[in-house]
């Protein structure tokens, strides 16, 4: 899945990639989360657009948004068929700009959060699908879900899904909902290939949505990799081992010693 990503690539640059026309500015962001404003880029009458719209889809047909859960992610295996996505999938397909994103890895009852990047330095383009809901009052919202799909052997270490990234040369395709089907576009929804990405372990600091600075991307050492301290039960197991005339010798302290 994907449910934090970084935006850290200067404004131009971004605009640069994508080839929309405003020249929105906005500072880095080092942990975006689910319901706050993102990026997005689609087509509108042929010309490539850049909007805000809230991370969390929630479909046209929603009553009250208070009695539904926000749609952060769409399965790629089943945009075209899901009542939430299929409208979004034929008429508002879109991308998110990315400079990477996070994953978490379960080791035991704890996390490691690991920082994904793109092993090019380029920005990345999450597909994604947008909808806007209309309030009983006439009040509008454009909300976005980001695409994932199943992990390739080499990514599936950290976690069974990925989001989807569309590639520069088919950007054009999935963008264009006027003139590409739904399930034509359908066929660009898969993992990106090995090597496509970099990942590192991070700090335990990006758990919390508050923190957003340069260090939540930083490496940090792999706790699975950290040499480890005999516990004290394994301690008393060796010194227990040795022989009897080893035990009775003790430091000038009193304490023992294993070495």
């Amino acid at each position: 899945m994907c449910g934090r990503f970084v935006i850290t690539s200067p404004p131009a640059a971004i605009r640069l990639v994508f080839g929309y026309q405003e020249q929105p500015n906005f500072p880095p962001r080092y942990n975006v989360a689910p319901t706050q404003p993102i990026p997005v880029v689609l087509v509108d009458h042929g010309i490539r657009q850049f909007q805000l719209m809230r991370w969390g889809l929630m479909p046209s047909w929603v009553k009250d948004p208070r009695q539904f859960a926000l749609l952060i992610n769409a399965r790629a295996e089943t945009v075209l068929d899901k009542p939430a996505f299929r409208g979004a999938m034929r008429r508002r397909r879109c991308v998110v700009p990315a400079d990477g994103y996070y994953e978490w890895q379960r080791r035991g009852a704890r996390k490691q959060p690991y920082f994904i990047h793109p092993s090019d330095g380029a920005p990345l383009a999450l597909a994604a699908l947008a909808e806007t809901w209309v309030g009983p009052h006439g009040e509008e919202v454009d909300t976005v879900a980001i695409i994932t799909a199943a992990a390739s052997a080499a990514m599936a270490v950290l976690h069974d899904r990925v989001p989807v990234t569309i590639a520069a040369g088919d950007l054009d395709r999935w963008l264009d909902c006027a003139t590409v089907s739904a399930e034509e576009a359908a066929e660009l929804l898969h993992a990106p290939p090995d090597g496509t990405l970099l990942w590192h372990p991070v700090s335990t600091e990006v758990n919390n949505v508050g923190n957003d600075h340069a260090g939540l991307i930083e490496p940090v050492a792999d706790p699975a990799e950290l040499p480890q301290e005999p516990s004290p039960q394994s301690a008393k197991k060796i010194s227990t081992s040795r022989p009897a005339r080893r035990r009775k010798r003790a430091a000038p302290d009193g304490q023992g010693s294993l070495f």
